[in-house]
């Protein structure tokens, strides 16, 4: 234990470091250099941080321990996922980093959205930005309730103890989101990318050698009839269609993550482009196929030593398969490097939706506001928000019962559902306009948050009693998704077309993408 407490504190220390490091180098930039670091992040590094901030504790935690419990119908969400992020980096990334340049230089989603039809009118701005502090209050919560997680498990710690823990973790990741701004933000999240790569992969594959030696017992292990089938029932039914659906809705997701997306809007040239999507990618895919192999491996090796523990003070406890067994496998120096990378999952999504929501307030809300601040006066406003929003979602983590999958799953549906659309239509679409999109944005998330109010309840309880299935409990993006869509259409061909500037910008855009010369 004593070398696992060295480990982290050694993790610690860098974090901080690389967050002092950028606050002495950046002292002299302005709101775009913190917010957005200055357009010039490299190709690895943009596409790792965006890796990095989207799989959050949950690749090490909420997936291998769902895939342990339920078996391999869970993998639809990794495929969901995979088939997103290859889709996002290249139909979106290319565009959206020419089109925010387009758009007045944009350094925000909000910002973006709102100079994409030239607008003066705030409306769309503060919109999108209180949605931000909302969801990002929840999505943080969900990484700082994994830090409690960790140190409850490895350190035997109390209920206050693990509260104790959260504290201490929120108040490092704040630290350093505080001092360093989006770079580094961007090159911690590079690291802890890398560190939890590494961590999957070396995990599993260690966990089988075990397993073969001949000093290891086979535990009791009971596994559902359907386990190793990709369909949750064993058949093409209804209750595998919502499965499957479901976790392919995931994948929608990415086009409107405003913390992923603004990576994408930081890259600082159309070749470093070309790297961050071959690196992204790649990247995603071993991610969550190692996550898949971590679950299986980890149900064979710890059996059913997780499954329904009444004792467990931890909800989810199988939620805990990685912890268990990298515990179990590995001398207690290396599983706290390993086990650090459930911090570093959780701290690089945390710092990168705090900053995210962050600029959304600062440059979005406050600004148009103040419209004699000045930069440093915009990032001390910005750096009050962060601190604002951790405080709410440390409260989130210490009073709900939700477990990590939930919040996050709650958190991407919003997200997706509401800005999903009006993204890819700001994209693709000369035609689409502002009434259209704030229209489809504030119906995306009505629409999300009330399905997932719904799920379980007497409504959709009573709604499947007539359907004969379970469509009710289809993921909450799938219909916030295309209800949103719908609207986003429906509006804009009500409304008046664009201005002949607003449809010029766009036809200059979609010219800067195509021309395939260097920058």
């Amino acid at each position: 234990m004593n070398w696992e407490v060295i480990a982290f504190i050694v993790y610690f220390v860098l974090v901080i470091g690389i967050g002092v490091y950028f606050f002495i180098k950046s002292r002299t930039g302005g709101e775009k250099e913190y917010f957005l670091g200055g357009r010039s992040v490299s190709g690895p590094v943009a596409a790792l941080s965006a890796g990095a901030s989207d799989m959050s504790a949950w690749v090490l935690m909420g997936l291998p321990g769902a895939i342990y419990l339920a078996g391999i119908s869970q993998i639809w969400i990794s495929v969901g996922l995979f088939v997103g992020t290859l889709l996002a980096w290249v139909f979106v990334a290319p565009r959206l980093r020419t089109f925010s340049i387009a758009a007045k230089d944009s350094i925000t989603i909000p910002q973006y959205l709102n100079n994409r039809f030239l607008s003066k009118n705030i409306a769309l701005q503060a919109v999108c930005a209180v949605v931000f502090i909302i969801v990002y209050c929840i999505y943080s919560a969900s990484s700082i309730s994994a830090c409690g997680d960790l140190f409850q498990t490895v350190f035997n710690l109390s209920a206050d103890g693990r509260k104790t823990a959260m504290v201490g973790a929120a108040i490092i990741i704040v630290a350093y989101t505080f001092l360093g701004g989006f770079n580094a933000v961007c090159w911690t999240d590079f690291f802890q990318g890398l560190l939890m790569l590494g961590a999957l992969m070396v995990a599993p594959i260690v966990a089988v050698f075990v397993m073969k030696g001949a000093g290891f017992i086979a535990p009791t292990m009971t596994l559902g009839e359907n386990y190793y089938n990709a369909l949750s029932s064993g058949k093409m039914d209804t209750a595998s269609i919502v499965t499957i659906l479901s976790g392919l809705g995931w994948g929608l997701g990415y086009f409107g993550m405003p913390h992923i997306l603004v990576r994408y809007m930081s890259i600082r040239s159309k070749k470093e482009m070309k790297r961050s999507q071959v690196i992204g990618v790649s990247w995603t895919f071993l991610i969550l196929a190692m996550a898949t192999v971590v679950g299986i491996v980890g149900r064979h090796y710890l059996g059913d030593q997780l499954v329904g523990d009444p004792a467990a003070e931890i909800a989810s406890t199988q939620q805990l398969t990685f912890i268990f067994m990298v515990r179990g496998v590995f001398p207690a120096a290396l599983a706290g490097i390993l086990l650090s990378a459930i911090l570093a999952a959780s701290m690089s999504t945390a710092d990168s939706q705090l900053l995210t929501s962050s600029s959304a307030f600062s440059s979005d809300i406050y600004k148009p506001l103040r419209k004699n601040a000045s930069d440093k006066e915009i990032m001390w406003a910005g750096r009050f928000v962060v601190a604002f929003i951790c405080v709410v979602a440390l409260l989130i983590a210490m009073l709900g019962q939700k477990s990590i999958m939930d919040l996050v799953e709650n958190a991407w549906g919003a997200f997706g559902a509401a800005f999903g659309p009006a993204i890819l239509l700001s994209l693709y679409w000369k035609r689409f306009n502002y009434a259209g999109a704030i229209s489809g944005i504030l119906t995306g998330f009505v629409v999300d948050i009330g399905w997932a109010m719904a799920r379980g309840s007497m409504i959709i309880d009573k709604a499947n009693a007539v359907l004969t299935g379970n469509l009710g409990g289809l993921y909450e993006i799938i219909p916030g998704f295309i209800v949103s869509l719908i609207v986003c259409v429906i509006v804009t061909k009500l409304t008046a077309k664009p201005d002949a500037e607003v449809e010029k910008m766009f036809d200059d855009a979609v010219a800067m993408v195509e021309v395939d010369t260097e920058e």
